[in-house]
């Protein structure tokens, strides 16, 4: 096992423990992991912002996450930076900033791409939008309906377009 992996396994086992630790707790063992990491490192700052955002600590995540995307966070774990600050951005009163930022991410969302379309969704709601909201929210549900996925798809299309 690299060191990476067995890093990477500590830290999933703070997130395991969460909720029995708190919030305070929680972001100290982060802090602590992410401090044997190189400085800088985007995988370490994308954990310090996930337990930040986590404990309600949104304005402390955003140039956490910020910087985690900004020094090269790949896979699934950019997408999730991109979900996560799109999320908390909003949760800050910015909603067509949050819009902006996961439309940018979705081309390379892959298997997270219904996460992103259902916090934009959150977003346009948000932003006074909640035709178009319900319309994108709906789309993406229906192909995985075992019924009625047809209608649902044609339901959502008619929403966008009185949106």
């Amino acid at each position: 096992m690299s060191s990476n992996e067995e890093w990477q396994q500590r830290v999933d086992a703070v997130w395991a423990s969460a909720d029995e630790l708190g919030d305070a707790e929680v972001i100290r063992r982060i802090d602590a992991l992410a401090g044997e990491r190189p400085a800088g490192d985007p995988l370490a700052l994308f954990e310090r912002a996930g337990a930040r955002d986590s404990a309600g600590l949104e304005a402390e995540a955003e140039p956490l996450y910020r910087q985690a995307i900004a020094g090269g966070l790949t896979g699934s774990e950019r997408v999730q930076a991109h979900v996560q600050l799109a999320s908390t951005i909003r949760n800050l009163g910015r909603p067509l900033e949050s819009v902006a930022l996961l439309d940018e991410i979705e081309p390379e969302a892959g298997e997270l791409r219904d996460a992103v379309v259902a916090f934009r969704a959150l977003a346009r709601v948000d932003a006074g939008d909640a035709r178009l909201a319900a319309s994108e929210a709906l789309a993406a549900l229906a192909p995985h309906l075992p019924r009625y996925r047809v209608s649902l798809a044609a339901y959502a299309a008619e929403l966008a377009a009185s949106a």
